[in-house]
């Protein structure tokens, strides 16, 4: 004998009948729908019950609709007052008969179905239907079998529609731009159907299935009694999907930066920090970027309107820096072989780069051994598209070492992109005026089907280091933090990390 839950009980034995969706089956056994589906899942598990899913378009009439469906459609009744005139109405009382408001629509119905013409500034009914009214067309047909009579089993479709005569497509052309007489909804119909298994058990005679009561907590009363003998103990599924929680956690963007700071100190460095507004001397000189350098100009930096100028650091410092620039300062370089300018130093800009700060940083302590990243805003003229923002974040890093090395610099930067989960990297031969040699760094992006350029690296010029007091190589790097981003969090778009996408930022995953 097999006990079941009285819902799985009358829902198996509805279905003994026949085939039946599952609310034909909540209908006959008076039961909740969502009972009904908890049911047939139990019984499929068991393998006695098959669940076909059968999608389908329904349509719904409207409190609209109902109007229509009830009172008629407008221009039938408009057609019943014209032939009450006579069958000739002119233009100018047409407000008056029907209303200002629906003189335009009625008259285009009208003339449409073919019902009226306009005849010398009148509208006039059409021979067809002087001496008869017009029958039902197929919106009309449509509206009036969609707002009908129907058991719970038997929606609206096309079928059911066509079935009845109605011609859909042509229904559905007029009833266009009408309102929302009705609505299209698409679902999936699930019919229950016993298996062979479920077909055996039934077989087997009466009492070979009966209902019995489903208790979720076996208690001592049940034990002592004996009654846990004629219960059923409800069924625990961990499988089963419960109501998503969104609870609050960091943005993204915020979770990576700290990630990222995370992944430096794991690495032994120390973090650095500067003003988001800079002078052109750290941001540009102190980085042997010469003073006529394109990424100077107004169009690629952002320079500020009041004050216009800062302080230069010690004199001392600023001398050997300009004199870098004019002859190479004694580090074996000729310079740029200008006069160096040092009103332009002083202009202040919004940091087109971090490593402002971490050659602040170096300028402060450029004794080795000493590693430092920096993790900040920067700001550049850029165009806006999925890659690039006028405003963004960058991490910047330098390693200052007596036996530092190029291969030293690509197996940092290989180990921090490992510990923030990029799986493919490679790096590029590229140039940048403060380093030699220099690589731009790239990584597979998936979602784009492309490698994504994350930044630039190299090892600092001796026009850099030496005016600053540091005869140690210095390896260093400046990376944008978005396109970590992206690649982690599997977004195409840049822009999408600032927009206020709700939905977005509440299944942003908590672990990737």
């Amino acid at each position: 004998m097999l006990k079941l839950p009285e819902h799985e009980y009358q829902t198996f034995a509805a279905v003994r009948r026949g085939p039946l969706s599952v609310e034909a089956v909540a209908q006959q056994v008076k039961l909740d729908q969502s009972l009904v589906t908890a049911a047939a899942q139990a019984l499929s598990q068991r393998g006695w019950v098959k669940i076909e899913e059968k999608p389908r378009e329904e349509f719904i009439i409207t409190d609209k609709g109902e109007k229509y469906a009830g009172d008629f459609f407008p221009e039938r009744r408009t057609f019943a007052k014209i032939r009450e005139k006579g069958g000739r109405v002119k233009f100018q009382e047409l407000p008056k008969l029907l209303g200002k408001d629906e003189v335009r629509s009625e008259v285009k119905w009208l003339t449409r179905k073919g019902w009226c013409n306009r005849e010398a500034g009148s509208l006039v009914v059409t021979k067809k239907y002087e001496a008869k009214f017009p029958e039902d067309g197929p919106d009309e047909q449509f509206i009036k079998v969609v707002a009908g009579p129907r058991d719970m089993d038997t929606p609206a479709t096309r079928e059911y529609l066509k079935a009845r005569g109605v011609d859909v497509d042509a229904a559905l052309k007029l009833l266009k731009g009408r309102g929302e007489l009705f609505k299209k909804k698409r679902r999936v119909r699930r019919v229950l159907s016993l298996t062979e298994s479920g077909e055996r058990l039934w077989a087997a005679g009466p009492g070979s299935v009966v209902p019995a009561q489903e208790v979720t907590q076996l208690t001592s009363e049940l034990i002592v009694s004996g009654k846990w003998r004629d219960v059923v103990l409800k069924r625990y599924d961990p499988g089963l999907e419960t109501a998503p929680r969104y609870p609050g956690k960091p943005h993204p963007l915020q979770r990576i930066i700290q990630e990222t700071r995370r992944a430096f100190f794991e690495m032994g460095f120390e973090e650095a920090a500067s003003p988001v507004v800079e002078t052109a001397f750290w941001d540009f000189d102190a980085l042997f970027q010469p003073q006529d350098h394109p990424a100077r100009e107004m169009q690629d930096t952002f320079y500020m309107r009041k004050p216009v100028q800062g302080r230069l650091p010690a004199e001392k410092l600023v001398m050997r820096v300009g004199r870098t620039h004019e002859n190479g300062g004694g580090t074996g370089s000729t310079g740029w072989r200008y006069e160096w300018n040092r009103s332009l130093a002083k202009r202040l800009v919004m940091r087109t780069h971090t490593t402002a700060t971490t050659i602040r940083a170096l300028a402060a302590n450029p004794e080795a051994p000493r590693k430092v990243f920096c993790v900040g805003k920067v700001f550049r003229r850029e165009n806006i598209d999925p890659t690039h923002l006028p405003e963004f974040v960058q991490i910047d890093g330098v390693i200052i070492d007596e036996q530092a090395s190029f291969a030293t610099l690509l197996g940092t930067l290989q180990e921090f992109y490992r510990k923030m989960g990029a799986e493919e990297l490679k790096f590029r031969p590229s140039f940048f005026p403060y380093t030699e040699p220099s690589v731009e760094v790239f990584v597979r992006m998936e979602q784009l089907g492309a490698w994504i350029e994350m930044g630039g690296a190299g090892i600092f010029r001796p026009e850099v280091t030496l005016p600053l007091g540091c005869k140690a190589p210095v390896l260093a790097w400046g990376l944008g933090l978005e396109r970590l981003v992206m690649l982690r969090f599997g977004v195409p778009d840049m822009r999408k990390l600032y927009w206020c996408d709700i939905d977005w930022l509440k299944k942003a995953a908590l672990c990737r």
